[in-house]
């Protein structure tokens, strides 16, 4: 898959998994929605429940902002299968202008954060340094291993 056709796959996905580096090194997986503006993926923390303290994700991406997001879509068949990865560096904003544009960018994409669904928290901006993904077309479908 081409950086292009990986990249035009985050702008069809509405879900994503988020991928941090944890404490000691751990990878932390979290999902979660996003918006595309050009070469930076925008999300937010909002109000649906959470335990409580800072979450993972924003300490994570605090101490180190290398980061990954990860789209992806299944099908039975496995010429169908396709996913895509934005690898990037994250920087955590409250206030200002880019929070304002990713609350923007955010209220037109889910209808919920337009009426119900409060952003209250940080917001996490992704640049992304590199597109890659990998589709299902090219696989023998008499395969029993996938992409």
């Amino acid at each position: 898959m081409t950086p292009a056709g990986a990249r035009a796959h985050f702008a069809e996905a509405r879900v994503g998994v988020l991928g941090s580096i944890g404490r000691g090194g751990a990878p932390h997986l979290v999902p979660v929605v996003y918006a595309l503006d050009g070469e930076r993926i925008h999300m937010a923390v909002d109000s649906k429940p959470k335990r409580g303290g800072e979450l993972a994700r924003i300490a994570n991406l605090r101490a180190d902002p290398r980061c990954a997001l990860l789209v992806h879509g299944y099908d039975d068949d496995w010429r169908r299968l396709w996913w895509a990865r934005a690898d990037g560096r994250a920087s955590i904003v409250k206030g200002g202008s880019l929070w304002e544009r990713t609350l923007s960018l955010l209220r037109d994409r889910y209808p919920q954060y337009r009426g119900g669904t409060e952003i209250i928290g940080p917001a996490i901006v992704i640049e992304v340094e590199r597109w890659s993904g990998c589709s299902g077309a090219a696989v023998d479908a008499r395969s029993s291993i996938g992409p």
